[in-house]
């Protein structure tokens, strides 16, 4: 793990994606970006860490969730396509 400033507006999801475009490898998973405080700990190689401090210096994430698609707001609820085609009777 590698340390680093936390961005004001921390989306670990689009850092993670920023990272991977620019060639730096770290995970999906969610233990890959880890906060504590103001301390922001990345799981990426040591020979990366001169990339990514200007990309972590640079992001500024979005603080709004990206919208749910109708088949997660279905299964949010415990439903699916097919359930709801037949509780319309269609």
């Amino acid at each position: 793990m590698e340390t680093f400033n936390k961005p004001k507006n921390l989306n670990g999801a689009e850092l993670r994606a920023e990272l991977n475009r620019a060639g730096v490898m770290i995970s999906d998973d969610v233990q890959s970006v880890v906060l504590s405080g103001d301390e922001l700990s990345l799981d990426i190689s040591k020979t990366d860490k001169a990339k990514a401090a200007s990309i972590v210096a640079a992001h500024n994430g979005t603080l709004l969730a990206p919208e749910l698609t109708i088949i997660e707001k279905l299964a949010s609820v415990g439903l699916s396509v097919p359930d709801l085609k037949a509780a319309l009777g269609l």
